[in-house]
């Protein structure tokens, strides 16, 4: 039974956190399912691959309900979204694959620096110029908020593939669904509105998912039984998020995020030396 309640509340608030800030919850999933499994063994059976592939699994739903939910206030650039794929896909794939090498130490000394590298990224993301590269007509398109301020974009489509592999093959590697990457992409480099930035990375992080849980299922990567009721507690917890951040200053949203991200990735570091 307690077993049951942790899996819940770690779907449900994962979920409501990742589609909230467009980042999945993969982030949360990985370690606690780490932490519970392999450390006091209220889990059986998890190490950092099968966390991985069941995080990756749940991550299909996440995105899936958000994007939904996102859909419905035309928070979602499917044109630039498409864009995005053609390098995630392939990425998510090869990093499911890799996937396999990881051990515990390094999983966590590897995680937790990626943790801190996104809380930096969150943290500047407001202060860095736009770059000049992206500023062509060409690729330019308008998007304009429920309050009526309108923002300028730009997606270059050979950078966007490039950059997307990379993100991709971290997706597959760590089970976190690529929004923790995407949504500081899509804000800092491409200049996306911030709910637009969200909405769209939660479509990304659907189908990255789904191709990096397809190499996750293949190894046999995924606790099913763990999975299922995860899955029905994100279905819930992903509206939750989608319905606060329509209500929320996403400025406060960031701030928590990047806080529990700094210290999360701080605690693993140094759980890799000990």
């Amino acid at each position: 039974m307690l077993t049951i309640i942790c899996l819940i509340l770690i779907g449900a608030l994962s979920a409501i956190l990742g589609s909230l800030v467009g980042i999945g919850g993969g982030l949360i999933i990985v370690p606690t399912l780490i932490y519970l499994g392999v450390e006091h063994d209220l889990l059986h059976g998890i190490t950092p691959q099968i966390a991985i592939g069941t995080s990756s699994v749940i991550l299909i739903v996440t995105g899936l309900s958000s994007t939904f939910g996102y859909m419905k206030s035309k928070q979602v650039d499917f044109k630039n979204g498409s864009i995005f794929l053609f390098g995630l896909l392939p990425g998510s794939l090869i990093g499911s694959v890799l996937s396999r090498f990881l051990t515990l130490n390094s999983f966590d000394l590897y995680f937790g620096i990626f943790l801190i590298l996104v809380a930096v990224l969150l943290i500047i993301r407001n202060k860095i110029k736009p770059i000049q590269l992206f500023n062509k007509e060409k690729y330019r398109r308008s998007y304009t908020d429920n309050e009526g301020v309108t923002y300028h974009y730009n997606v270059p489509p050979i950078f966007a593939f490039v950059a997307t592999l990379f993100i991709g093959i971290l997706t597959g590697l760590f089970g976190i669904g690529g929004g923790a990457l995407m949504t500081p992409l899509m804000l800092i480099v491409f200049r996306f509105p911030p709910h637009l930035a969200v909405g769209t990375s939660m479509l990304m992080i659907f189908f990255s998912s789904l191709m990096s849980s397809l190499g996750h299922m293949v190894q046999g990567h995924v606790a099913w039984g763990y999975s299922l009721v995860l899955i029905i507690s994100s279905i819930i917890g992903a509206q939750i998020g989608v319905r606060i951040n329509r209500t929320i200053k996403s400025d406060t949203v960031v701030l928590l995020l990047r806080t529990v991200l700094l210290i999360m990735g701080v605690y693993l570091i140094i759980k890799s030396f000990l």
